[in-house]
């Protein structure tokens, strides 16, 4: 059996070869840190949670680096610093927020199963390497300076445009670029920008006088380089990045380090999320927090209702699918020895699942096999070894005030057909388990499914 991995670059699912065995290397974008993530955040996490356990089984723990940032500047955590730490030092007020919104990170990701990364930078910590590539980047002339700006120049780069498969032309047709008068050409991207009074700030490569702050795209750049060299395995993330982000972390990586004609071996894309068949947004009423969401479900069950959907797919995040996962996971896991027991190993048949582009859901096929063959040694350390580590127990009960009274708004709404709202807070409701029978006469039961 090999390892084959689908390469967004290439269009194609080929076998993965480490540059070298001795030292496989992995970077995802992780979390801006300003609130609690929310679920369509955790799919990318979940995912390559799985491959950083897949190649750690492959390799060894020791030969394999995985990386996933920390971005801690970001006009969002400005804004939150400013409103809850007006009496602080903006530095002072920004690290607040950032390292108590990191401690809620781990703590969901702790509860989801995922393990934590080999480094975890933080982009403050890495603005020197940022600067360095900067300056590279200016000197080969890839990069000019304009009006206390540094701006990459994507005409300097020819084949531009060749991860997310559209030409220069067609990307200025569909992109929302930034119309400034110092840009040289519309599709141009900040690497380095002037900071504005309140904003964080450090002093400017390329000569500039006047005190700035990175791009959002060259901090990755930066990390990745610092802790992976110029050339790695794969970099992971969600769809949503393949462009511009990751169009423009290749664009100035390999343009700094001379051409290179790669950054990453294979550059790996998980799909979109949606929720009860919809975008999540908050304006629609279906946008959770993966903390709201373990408050109704065990981690172990969100986790593997998302493993559930091959990770290329796009999914849709249902309380019948995760109604589903929960009862699959307790059959699964309900035999003596999976609580007690420590080991951690792939089943060979879960394994050829996993290797053919981590095809979870053939894997989780191959669980029912094994469950239904009484093999329960396999099954237990397969599961662990997938991060499914307790057997879930009953989703916590629903706070019946908070039900009545949600209950008693959707009422109040559908009496001022403000039906918008009326069904914005049945999807609330029916996202917390609850399940609503309206009568002929006006009145609204209610039950909890299980």
């Amino acid at each position: 059996m090999e390892l084959r991995l689908y390469d967004t670059l290439t269009r194609e699912k080929r076998p993965f070869v480490p540059l070298d065995k001795n030292r496989v290397r992995m970077y995802v974008c992780g979390p801006t840190v300003y609130d609690f993530a929310h679920i369509g955040n955790a799919r990318p996490f979940i995912v390559f949670d799985v491959l950083f356990r897949l190649l750690r089984h492959l390799y060894g723990a020791e030969h394999v680096t995985y990386v996933r940032n920390i971005t801690d500047v970001d006009d969002k955590i400005n804004a939150r610093a400013a409103e809850e730490y007006p009496k602080l030092p903006l530095n002072e007020a920004i690290r607040s927020v950032t390292e108590k919104t990191e401690q809620q990170f781990h703590e969901d990701m702790d509860a989801l199963g995922c393990l934590r990364p080999t480094v975890e930078p933080r982009a403050t910590e890495h603005i020197a390497e940022m600067k360095t590539l900067i300056e590279r980047l200016v000197a080969a002339g890839h990069a000019y300076v304009a009006e206390d700006h540094v701006l990459f120049s994507v005409p300097s780069m020819p084949d531009y445009g060749k991860l997310a498969k559209r030409s220069l032309e067609e990307m200025k047709a569909g992109a929302r670029v930034e119309v400034a008068p110092y840009k040289r050409d519309p599709m141009d991207f900040v690497l380095w920008k002037p900071s504005k009074p309140g904003e964080p700030a450090w002093p400017s490569p390329a000569g500039i006088a006047t005190p700035g702050r990175p791009g959002w795209h060259i901090e990755c750049s930066a990390m990745s380089w610092k802790h992976l060299g110029e050339t790695f395995d794969i970099h992971g993330g969600g769809i949503d990045l393949v462009f511009p982000h990751h169009e423009n972390e290749i664009a100035q990586t390999r343009c700094a380090f001379h051409n290179q004609p790669i950054m990453a071996n294979f550059w790996m894309h998980n799909g979109f999320l949606q929720v009860e068949g919809e975008k999540m947004s908050k304006s629609l009423g279906n946008f959770f927090t993966i903390r709201e969401l373990l408050a109704d479900w065990p981690g172990e069950v969100l986790r593997f209702n998302m493993l559930r959907t091959h990770y290329r797919q796009p999914i849709d995040w249902t309380v019948r699918g995760l109604e589903e996962s929960f009862d699959t996971l307790v059959a699964l896991t309900d035999f003596p020895d999976f609580a007690s027991d420590t080991d951690e190993t792939f089943a060979p048949a879960v394994l050829a699942a996993l290797y053919d582009d981590l095809n979870t859901p053939q894997a989780i096929a191959e669980l029912h096999a094994l469950h239904r063959g009484g093999d329960f040694v396999a099954l237990g350390s397969t599961l662990r070894a997938l991060g499914v580590r307790e057997q879930p127990k009953s989703r916590r009960a629903v706070d019946e005030s908070t039900v009545v009274s949600l209950v008693d708004a959707r009422n109040a709404a559908r009496k001022a057909k403000n039906f918008k709202e009326a069904d914005r807070i049945r999807d609330e409701l029916k996202t917390m388990g609850v399940e609503l029978e309206d009568k002929k006469d006006g009145t609204t039961l209610w039950k909890v499914r299980r």
